[in-house]
C-alpha cells in the first residue's frame, strides 16, 4: 500500500513540475520568396537585306605610308600615301569629328543595330608594312584613334614588315589585328588545302601571337567569289572585308566594302571620297 501511495505521489510531482515549466514559444519565421530569374531577351541578327539597307560605315584602307621615288609606276603611287599625308589626313578626320570604330562595333551594328559613335569611320591597313606600326599607329594615337591591322603572316620579321612584338604591341594598344592569308595569293583560285594554309593556319599563328581570338579577315586584292564565304565562315572569321565592289546579297557580313586611299588625293579629295564612296547602292 505505501508503494501505491509513493508512486501516486511522484506522479503527481512530475505532472506539477512539467505544467510549471514555462512554455517555450519559436517565433514564426517570414517566408521569403526566391529573386525571380532576370532572363535577357534572347538577340536576334538581322538578316541580311536588313544589313545591306543600314548606312554603311565609312572604312579605309591603307598599305603603303613612306615617300615615293624617282621612276616608281602608278600602281606604287595609288597604294603609297607620304608620311606627311598621312599625318593631315588622321587631323583632318578627327577636326571633323570622326570617331574611329573596331570590328566588333561595326558587328553589333549591323546584326544588332546597336548605335555607334557619331560620325564613325574604320581606320585599316593591309600587309603588315612596319611604317604601319612605327607611323601610322603613332600619327593615329594623338586622336585617340584605333585601327584594324590586317597581317600576311608569311611576312612577320621580314626586313620592312612588322616583328611579332610590334603586332603584339598594336594589340595590347587596342588596335585589332585581322588576317590577310599567309602569302597573299588571291582567295578566287584556292583549292584543296589552300583553304588550311591561307585561312586557318594564319588566324592560328596570329591568335599565338597576340593571345587573343582572330575574327576578321580581309581579301587579298579586294577579290572574292561565294565559294571563298562557307571557308571563311569554317574556319572561324566573323567578318571579311572587300575592297569597293558590290557586296554580297546573302553574306554581307563576308563582303565589307572598304576603299583604298590613294597616294594620288589630297587631302580634301579623301575626306570627299568618304562621302561619296559610302552611300547606300543596293
Amino acid at each position: 500500500m505505501k508503494n501505491i501511495l509513493y508512486s501516486v505521489f511522484v506522479g503527481l510531482l512530475l505532472l506539477v513540475g512539467c505544467q510549471s515549466e514555462p512554455r517555450k514559444i519559436v517565433p514564426e519565421v517570414p517566408l521569403v520568396a526566391a529573386p525571380a530569374k532576370i532572363i535577357a531577351p534572347k538577340k536576334v541578327a538581322a538578316n541580311a537585306a536588313t544589313i545591306l539597307s543600314k548606312k554603311e560605315v565609312p572604312i579605309l584602307c591603307y598599305h603603303n605610308i613612306k615617300e615615293l621615288k624617282a621612276g616608281d609606276g602608278e600602281m606604287t603611287k595609288t597604294y603609297t600615301v607620304s608620311p606627311a599625308n598621312f599625318a593631315q589626313q588622321m587631323k583632318a578626320l578627327s577636326d571633323a569629328g570622326y570617331h574611329s570604330i573596331l570590328p566588333k562595333q561595326l558587328n553589333d551594328y549591323l546584326l544588332y543595330d546597336v548605335p555607334l559613335p557619331s560620325n564613325p569611320v574604320m581606320i585599316t591597313f593591309d600587309d603588315t608594312r612596319e611604317e604601319q606600326f612605327s607611323i601610322g599607329a603613332t600619327e593615329m594615337k594623338k586622336y585617340g584613334f584605333k585601327g584594324v591591322f590586317f597581317i600576311m603572316t608569311v611576312s612577320i620579321n621580314r626586313p620592312g614588315y612588322m616583328s611579332r612584338e610590334q603586332i603584339k604591341t598594336l594589340s595590347d594598344d587596342g588596335h585589332v589585328v585581322g588576317a590577310h592569308t599567309w602569302d597573299h595569293h588571291m582567295v578566287t583560285k584556292y583549292s584543296g588545302d589552300d583553304w588550311n594554309t591561307q585561312l586557318v593556319k594564319p588566324k592560328a599563328k596570329l591568335e599565338e601571337i597576340i593571345g587573343k581570338p582572330v575574327t576578321d579577315f580581309a581579301y587579298p586584292f579586294g577579290l572574292w567569289n561565294t565559294a571563298a564565304i562557307p571557308e571563311i565562315k569554317k574556319s572561324g572569321y566573323e567578318m571579311a572585308y572587300i575592297l569597293a565592289t558590290k557586296r554580297d546579297a546573302v553574306d554581307p557580313l563576308y563582303t565589307i566594302r572598304r576603299i583604298i586611299v590613294s597616294g594620288t588625293w589630297s587631302t580634301e579629295g579623301m575626306m570627299k571620297s568618304i562621302n561619296s564612296s559610302f552611300t547606300k547602292t543596293e
